[in-house]
């Protein structure tokens, strides 16, 4: 397992910070020596859990040009007919996954294509499984063409929590299947749009896994 990018610059300031405070506490609170080791204690559980957040563990990738897989690590939260406003502008089936903070929080490429659209939305910071959150929040909405053929719209959607979205797509790019797309700083959900013909995979309540859990099979 490795430390992913976006996290390093914070873990290393994190780290200097913490030491800081350990270092003047011991200086100038030197008697209260049980005050001293517990807040040790705090700072170390405070950082290792920083670092398994941004922790970027190594994948054994299933590709296949039919097989949509999950977008990020989590929790399927929403499988249903909806209304997809933004592109499509008809019914599509959505599968959202949500990330809670213990969650790795890479978004990697559901499918294999080229992108057709891209847009990032600045918006609020509902919690994210409001069903408004959707529409509402800071997001990025991304269109693949797939290999198989059909076009597949996937959403970063950022949370109460999630203050900062990373992407690395542009309109344009040819994608790879599990490949990174981006990731979303402290919790939050992807949403994926399929067509209503697409074979779902997995149910409500399942975990999955980014870049190996298969959500649905496309018909071309």
């Amino acid at each position: 397992m490795k430390i992913h990018k976006e996290g390093r610059r914070i873990l290393f300031v994190t780290l200097l910070v913490l030491l800081a405070l350990n270092l003047l506490l011991n200086r100038y609170n030197g008697p209260n020596v049980a005050f001293n080791r517990i807040f040790a204690g705090i700072s170390v559980i405070a950082f290792l859990t920083l670092l398994q957040f941004f922790r970027s563990p190594f994948r054994r990738l299933l590709t296949h040009e039919d097989l949509l897989l999950a977008p990020a690590d989590g929790k399927v939260v929403v499988i249903e007919e909806v209304y997809e406003s933004e592109y499509f502008e008809d019914a599509r089936r959505q599968i959202s996954v949500f990330m809670s903070p213990i969650n790795v929080h890479i978004t990697r490429n559901p499918v294999s294509g080229i992108v057709r659209y891209f847009k990032y939305h600045p918006g609020k910071y509902l919690l994210a499984w409001h069903p408004k959150s959707s529409t509402d929040n800071e997001r990025t909405t991304v269109v693949v063409e797939s290999d198989a053929g059909p076009l597949v719209l996937f959403r970063q959607i950022a949370g109460a929590m999630a203050r900062r979205i990373v992407w690395y797509v542009n309109e344009g790019d040819e994608v790879s299947q599990g490949e990174e797309f981006g990731f979303i700083k402290f919790g939050s959900r992807v949403d994926v749009f399929v067509p209503l013909d697409a074979d779902i995979k997995v149910t409500l309540g399942q975990k999955v896994k980014g870049g190996e859990t298969v959500l649905c099979q496309l018909k071309g």
